[in-house]
């Protein structure tokens, strides 16, 4: 069954360069094989569940040490 996740990275920084936390959870993403959708308020990914379910492990581990202080994630069947 294919998956998405949404999730976004706080604390919250529109302006400049986004914020180590939110690359560094994308970077996660990217290296686990999922399909990625980096966005100005959050990041969307997709995949198999097999894949995209141990994937969020690595994605949420790497946003804390990237500073985030908050971590808020959705996910559902993929359309």
């Amino acid at each position: 069954m294919r998956l998405v996740a949404e999730f976004t990275t706080e604390p919250f920084d529109v302006e400049g360069q986004p914020p180590a936390h939110a690359t560094e959870a994308l970077r996660a993403a990217e290296e686990a094989g999922l399909e990625c959708d980096f966005g100005p308020l959050g990041t969307q990914v997709r995949g198999e569940q097999d894949l995209l379910l141990p994937a969020l492990q690595a994605v949420l581990k790497a946003a804390f040490a990237g500073g985030a202080s908050q971590v808020t994630l959705q996910v559902r069947r993929d359309a």
